[in-house]
């Protein structure tokens, strides 16, 4: 592989890109795909984290919104996430690449509990980190959980790999056929234009830290090593132009 634009990285995968085309549950085949793009990337010795939302079994919110407890209902969400850190975990183990969960809710007979200075040890040894129960607080977002693990572990980036949208626009794309893409943002102009990348939390602390924010789509084969090789796809997002 050519020189890498980014060492180390944190991968965001939303919990639909591992539905596949059934839009909910888990497809293992859709997992196993994902898992081959991931392991080209870290055979090429870029360190790989992995924070994986829940919104394929769960969404805490909407449960909230029905009558559920809001703290109850981000739990559940939260385990669900764990769910999706091991099915992701098998299928990168399978095909060689030793990985680690961590999550932020102590469960020791499945994964690991997440402390900082061991999972920067696995990312130097070469395992993959998956971070599973958010930051294990509710109303966190598993974005802001991205944000908040990538500054922990010094990540360069945070590759948000979306289902079917190429990058950032200034109107939804499905519904303006006008809409325009954004090659590059600041993340000062996310804040103030209320672009809906990740919420204003994630973006705060993406801003604060310096982490350049690439947003792709993950349908397209390839595409995760296209960013970390540093090929203009998708939207970046970082302090300077």
């Amino acid at each position: 592989m050519s020189q890498v634009k980014y060492k180390r990285v944190l991968i965001k995968l939303s919990g639909e890109a591992l539905a596949g085309d059934r839009g909910v549950g888990i497809d293992i085949k859709t997992v196993q795909t994902i898992a081959k793009e991931i392991k080209e990337v870290h055979d090429s010795g870029v360190e790989i984290a992995l924070v994986i939302g829940g919104g394929n079994l769960w969404r805490g919110e909407p449960a909230a919104e029905a009558g559920m407890d809001r703290v109850q209902a981000d739990y559940t969400g939260m385990l669900g996430t764990v769910m999706n850190a091991l099915v992701m975990a098998d299928s990168l183990e399978q095909i060689g690449v030793d990985t680690r969960v961590q999550t932020a809710i102590t469960m020791q007979q499945v994964a690991e509990p997440y402390v900082r200075g061991r999972a920067l040890r696995h990312l130097e040894k070469g395992r993959i980190v998956i971070f599973g129960a958010g930051t294990g607080s509710p109303y966190f977002s598993t974005d802001t959980t991205s944000a908040l693990r990538a500054a922990e572990i010094e990540a360069e980036a945070l590759l948000m790999a979306k289902n079917g949208v190429d990058g950032v626009y200034n109107a939804d794309p499905k519904l303006d056929a006008d809409a325009v893409k954004f090659d590059q943002l600041t993340h000062i102009e996310v804040l103030k234009q209320g672009l809906k990348i990740m919420d204003s939390t994630a973006s705060s602390l993406s801003m604060d830290n310096d982490i350049d924010l690439v947003v792709f789509n993950l349908n397209e084969p390839g595409n995760i090593k296209r960013v970390v090789l540093g090929e203009n796809i998708g939207t970046t997002v970082s302090n300077q132009k």
